[in-house]
């Protein structure tokens, strides 16, 4: 990477040129990262490697396949500030909600909590829950979407009943971010299991979970971590893990699982580590191309990527507010907005299509037009997208 720039602490044309090469052709205006982001140049050629490697899998070593895995724990750790052990590979978002609602330890007559507003991944799986255990899924109303400690901890003196607190670290359509160290700190005060997705949040925002209390987290990674679909991790505090046991059960959850030649060795005895959650066989490829995009996150640096993508989002928030013909549902205070801004325009579907038309990447949303950028987008580029906007 070339020389960095002060504004953002990493080269931008730089990283353009050598990672994202056609965001300089006109092909797209991406601002659509909160659906799938695009794969950096080097986790295109990782993920090319390892197709050649595994036309003949003799070329691909157990070592590099566990080691694959075990390098993107260390990774996952380090961004989000937790332990390699407290981490597990997982294919989507969905498998850690899952992992959550059929592996915690409850009963007949919990009380399951989530705001209103919630994307369907981190609602589904407790309505059904809710359904074959007898226990009870409660959705509350919350402005844009945002469960605060306040209407928490009012909820919990309502309802003792209360056994865990699910919700998204950002809300999908509006963009606006909950408290987590606030929310799980309640949580743990009261003894109430706190579930967060993170899928919106990990990238534009940082996360210190060794500071912030929370039981398990999951996060698919082909949005904002830059990744194949099929990769993704789970994380599970330390001190629950040996607490749960998996709901669904891998062949390599269990203790010297890892010597193959003693595999009939038959004994239900889990391993002490995250990695009893993880359904091995996972798609090794994929994963190496999430460890490849994660290496480009950490040497861009963590701390610049979320800066620069949150200094784009305030210029589109500051420019909506100007504005007397466009609905900003997004929150305007820098403490409750990540890298999603969402704007209601008079017509929200006929703006939609006419930056569609214009090769701008975006979602139509909840009636708004969510527009999301990142950190190898330039201010030229939001420029013009609000000129489109604009006009």
């Amino acid at each position: 990477m070339a020389e960095r720039d002060r504004s953002t602490g990493y080269d931008v044309d730089a990283l353009r040129r050598e990672e994202f090469p056609w965001a300089n052709t006109g092909e797209s205006l991406y601002f659509n990262h909160a659906s799938t982001g695009p794969l950096p140049a080097r986790t295109v050629a990782k993920l090319d490697e390892w197709s050649r490697l595994r036309t003949m899998p003799t070329r691909i070593s157990q070592e590099l396949q566990f080691g694959t895995l075990a390098r993107g724990r260390e990774l996952v750790a380090s961004l989000i500030g937790a332990d390699p052990s407290e981490i597990a590979m997982a294919t989507n978002t969905s498998f850690g909600v899952n992992l959550a609602a059929f592996s915690l330890p409850l009963n007949a007559g919990d009380v399951i909590l989530s705001p209103t507003q919630e994307f369907p991944a981190n609602v589904y799986p407790w309505m059904s829950l809710a359904e074959r255990r007898g226990l009870s899924h409660r959705m509350i109303e919350c402005e844009c979407g945002v469960l605060t400690a306040d209407r928490l901890r009012e909820e919990l003196d309502r309802d003792d009943r209360i056994r865990v607190v699910a919700v998204s670290w950002v809300q999908f359509a509006t963009g606006a971010t909950v408290d987590l160290r606030a929310l799980g700190a309640l949580c743990r005060e009261r003894n109430v299991f706190f579930f967060v997705d993170a899928i919106q949040g990990v990238g534009p925002l940082r996360l210190n979970l060794r500071e912030t209390h929370v039981d398990i987290l999951s996060c698919g990674a082909q949005k904002w971590l830059m990744s194949p679909w099929g990769s993704g991790f789970v994380y599970v505090r330390r001190g629950l893990i040996e607490e749960l046991e998996p709901h669904e059960v891998s062949w390599l959850a269990v203790k010297d699982s890892d010597d193959f030649s003693r595999l009939t060795n038959y004994h239900l005895s889990w391993r002490q580590d995250a990695r009893k959650f993880e359904m091995i066989t996972l798609p090794y490829q994929d994963f190496a191309g999430f460890v490849t995009s994660l290496e480009l996150v950490t040497a861009l640096g963590a701390d610049h990527i979320a800066a620069h993508t949150r200094r784009l989002a305030r210029r589109m928030i500051d420019w909506a507010s100007d504005r007397d013909d466009v609905e900003i549902v997004t929150p305007t205070d820098p403490a409750h907005y990540a890298g999603i801004v969402s704007l209601r325009p008079a017509s929200p579907a006929k703006v939609s299509a006419t930056l569609s038309a214009a090769k701008v990447a975006h979602s139509l949303r909840e009636g708004a037009i969510r527009l999301s950028p990142y950190f190898y987008n330039t201010d030229d580029e939001v420029d013009r997208v609000l000129q489109l906007l604009s006009s």
